[in-house]
């Protein structure tokens, strides 16, 4: 689906983070600065308008971390508007949410969504899915590792 080098806009060192607590954005920031201290982090709490700036971007990111459950338009509707652009379909969009919900789930793949992992409360289990997600998209775009794209959720 995404993950490829094809689209000479995409920059897999840009990861746009789209997240409405502000504590889990922190929280986002602090365990990728940790990991990923080359990462250039781009945030916004809210849905509307998200494909349309990716589609407008000069620089697209190599990774969208998307939380399903944001006021107004959903993450679920986000995913289903960038997936409804052709343009787009070489961004990576991983569902990053507390929801395990098999059939959450199940739907949000079925929107598109590239991988689907749930937030660890515990903040070293936090960075240490962050870090996994963002290596395994990484080499993914470099043509390298083809493991697993989905991560069960932890307990």
């Amino acid at each position: 689906m995404s993950g490829s080098a094809r689209d000479p806009r995409i920059d897999h060192d840009v990861v746009w983070v789209v997240e409405d607590s502000a504590e889990d954005a922190e929280a986002i920031q602090r365990a990728l600065g940790r990991t990923h201290p080359g990462l250039t982090l781009e945030f916004t709490d809210r849905g509307a308008g998200v494909a349309e700036r990716l589609l407008e971007a000069a620089r697209r990111p190599g990774l969208v971390l998307l939380d399903l459950k944001l006021p107004g338009l959903s993450g679920a509707e986000v995913l289903r508007s960038i997936r409804s652009m052709p343009e787009l379909n070489d961004v990576t969009v991983v569902a990053f949410t507390s929801s395990t919900a098999p059939d959450e789930v199940d739907a949000t793949y079925a929107a598109g969504a590239d991988s689907y992992i749930y937030k660890p409360v515990n903040f070293e289990l936090f960075t240490t899915v962050l870090k996994g997600a963002v290596d395994y998209w990484q080499r993914r775009a470099k043509g390298g590792d083809e493991g697993p794209a989905a991560q069960p959720p932890s307990s």
